[in-house]
């Protein structure tokens, strides 16, 4: 079974994927961390981020690995790493690329061949699991979402600067070529930006049956 939830950062839905996931005793899986990972690789390598070719024969040499709800790059965790402000300014430019987009969505898809998954990301519902049992987009206002990230404390920017890099981040998403982020048609739509994660996970779960 897959629950899919898409979003834009700042949503809630890594926080309540994982809670779902919980609750309903299935795997977490984060997609954003496979494209997390591989930015992070190429930043450590110095490769050039706008180098299309490089970027994916880049990729395609990593062995990512996903246990426990971590991500490994050639088998060391790299999870910690994945929201520093280096690779948050970076992430949204790598994962445009249609052909990486490729790379990872077939790594996503032999993970699931034999899990039931709770999955969230830009385009879990619409390109990845089209065909997922459970679709949710989630959604918030550019102020909460700016504040969400600005209170998990991971970031050196202000909350003005969070702003701005998650409207540029979302405007990328937004126009991608392939895997841009949209509403499903059948997705059930939740506006989290006045809800508890908790109301918000008791939405999601009312409509699932197990």
């Amino acid at each position: 079974m897959v629950i899919a939830i898409d979003g834009p950062a700042g949503s809630g839905k890594s926080t309540i994927a994982k809670l779902i996931a919980q609750k309903l005793k299935l795997v977490f899986l984060n997609s954003g961390s496979f494209y997390r990972g591989i930015t992070l690789s190429l930043l450590d390598n110095g490769i050039t981020i706008s180098d299309a070719d490089s970027v994916c024969t880049h990729a395609s040499s990593l062995d990512l690995g996903y246990a426990h709800e971590r991500l490994t790059v050639n088998g060391t965790d790299v999870d910690d790493l994945l929201h520093t402000d280096r690779v948050d300014a970076q992430v949204a430019q790598v994962s445009a690329i249609p052909a990486l987009r490729t790379i990872v969505n077939t790594k996503l898809r032999e993970i699931t061949k034999s899990l039931s998954i709770v999955c969230e990301g830009r385009d879990m519902t619409t390109v990845v699991f089209p065909d997922a049992e459970y679709k949710f987009y989630l959604d918030a206002s550019l102020e909460v979402q700016a504040e969400r990230r600005f209170n998990q404390g991971v970031s050196s920017l202000s909350l003005e600067e969070i702003k701005d890099s998650i409207r540029k981040r979302d405007e990328i998403d937004k126009n991608k070529v392939i895997g841009a982020l949209k509403i499903s048609p059948d997705a059930v739509y939740i506006d989290t930006s006045d809800l508890t994660i908790e109301q918000v996970c008791e939405i999601i779960i009312s409509k699932i049956y197990i």
